[in-house]
């Protein structure tokens, strides 16, 4: 089975650009490298490259406010 390419996150409570920087912000704080992109109508983050840790990913994007879980790979 191939590595995941990217890390999908269901991310809560955004709405506005601001609050994507926070969460972006979150994510780069344990990922530097990682691209980020936030989609603000659907709540949907992806995270490239896959991350080993999506788990601490959304516990740090949860503890800037913004309820988060890994949602899904997408290959």
């Amino acid at each position: 089975m191939p590595e995941p390419e990217n890390t999908v996150f269901a991310v809560e409570n955004m709405s506005c650009e601001r609050c994507a920087a926070r969460v972006t912000k979150a994510i780069h704080a344990l990922a530097p490298q990682a691209e980020v992109n936030v989609d603000l109508p659907t709540g949907a983050v992806t995270v490239t490259p896959a991350l080993i840790d999506p788990a601490g990913v959304a516990r740090a994007i949860a503890e800037a406010g913004y309820p988060a879980r890994a949602a899904e790979n997408i290959f």
